[in-house]
């Protein structure tokens, strides 16, 4: 399965057009990674907690867009798109989306 922000893939026209696909993951970050960023906050630097769970997330998205994907009859999705939004009462979950199209090439 070949997965591609860009909206075409140099060598590889496509052929079919079979629409919008989606995949969503939410992650919770753990008391203990909120102390940590909190920490970074105050002194500076990266929070890797919170970097490595986004990184999980992200990967999540991109395995499942391709799986649903290949399910339509798919072997590319072009075009994807994340987004990355803070959810949860306190913002304490993670919730990546990715949405491409799946197309034949």
């Amino acid at each position: 399965m070949i997965l591609s922000t860009t909206p075409t893939l140099e060598g590889h026209p496509v052929q079919q057009y079979l629409g919008v696909v989606t995949a969503e993951s939410i992650v919770g970050a753990n008391f203990f990674k909120d102390i940590m960023a909190g920490l970074r906050d105050i002194f500076g630097g990266r929070s890797q907690a919170y970097e490595g769970v986004l990184i999980e997330a992200r990967d999540t998205v991109l395995k499942e867009i391709g799986e649903r994907a290949a399910q339509m009859g798919a072997n590319a999705v072009v075009g994807i798109h994340f987004d990355y939004e803070a959810v949860g009462e306190s913002g304490s979950m993670l919730m990546v989306v990715a949405s491409g199209t799946a197309v034949v090439v």
